[in-house]
């Protein structure tokens, strides 16, 4: 019991300079190619139209799809870089910098939120383009506090889920949760020539697609954990985790009062969906 007390009154002491606020909404956003960042289409729009209904948060935490780790980290710098970690686009993207503040204490919190694993506090990172790609458009100002925290590539999905359940006092502290990846996203067999026409998709992405959007609006959460038991088509949808692990984090964060909005529900060059998901109030 005494670990406790001392446990919440360090958590006060850590969230000082964020007040307490409505619940916050959670994002899984699907971030799509890095082009996104610079380029005017309609999944940009979606990201500006979803930011815009959101209270300004105090602090925004990214799961991305593009940090995985062994062992889960934070960046804890003040001043995150702007990581264009990427090749054979145009010089115009690399020249993006997108300069959110960090936060130490944000990063310090979740460090101690988190009892399921040790987490590291690191400077070694930044904010990779599954996060600054999407969140400059949520927050063109750039003028949140960003951090990101990995994935543990070697836990199964399982530990995701129950790792995220973790974060959810800070969705009170008005932190904005943040998943970015894809839910279908298989680079090696994407139609190239169809990238200019969104809602292209091939059946097995469309069956899995539709799948896996029936499992999230029902909260039929377990099946999307055990995505690899249901199918050739979610096989073929997630053939590695990266894309879709940030997916769980935002699910497991839904309370049973939430309801869940899609945008930007397209696929793309057939391997690939940018469908997008908010979780609020109902």
């Amino acid at each position: 019991m005494a670990d406790t007390i001392t446990s919440l009154q360090g958590f006060g002491n850590l969230t000082s300079n964020f007040s307490t606020t409505d619940t916050m909404p959670v994002l899984f956003l699907g971030h799509g190619s890095p082009m996104n960042a610079i380029e005017e289409n309609e999944f940009v729009t979606g990201f500006r139209n979803i930011g815009a209904s959101i209270t300004k948060p105090n602090a925004i935490l990214c799961i991305s799809a593009h940090w995985e780790t062994r062992g889960t980290f934070v960046t804890a710098m003040a001043k995150p870089e702007t990581i264009h970690d990427f090749g054979g686009f145009p010089k115009a993207l690399f020249d993006v910098q997108y300069p959110a503040p960090g936060s130490p204490e944000l990063a310090a919190t979740t460090k101690q939120l988190i009892t399921k694993t040790d987490v590291g506090l690191t400077d070694s990172w930044g904010l990779d383009h599954g996060c600054w790609s999407v969140v400059k458009h949520l927050y063109p100002a750039a003028d949140v506090p960003v951090i990101q925290m990995s994935l543990d590539y070697t836990k199964p999905p399982q530990y995701h889920y129950e790792l995220a359940k973790e974060l959810a006092v800070l969705r009170n502290k008005g932190v904005l949760i943040i998943g970015s990846g894809n839910l279908v996203h298989n680079l090696r067999i994407v139609a190239w020539d169809q990238l200019a026409t969104p809602g292209f998709g091939y059946d097995w992405a469309i069956e899995a697609s539709t799948k896996m959007k029936q499992y999230i609006t029902e909260g039929t959460h377990d099946k999307l954990i055990n995505y690899k038991a249901q199918g050739k088509a979610f096989d073929l949808a997630i053939p590695s985790p990266d894309h879709y692990l940030p997916l769980l984090y935002t699910l497991a964060l839904q309370a049973p009062n939430e309801q869940v909005q899609l945008f930007n529900d397209k696929a793309l060059g057939g391997s690939i969906t940018m469908t997008s998901l908010k979780i609020d109030k109902a």
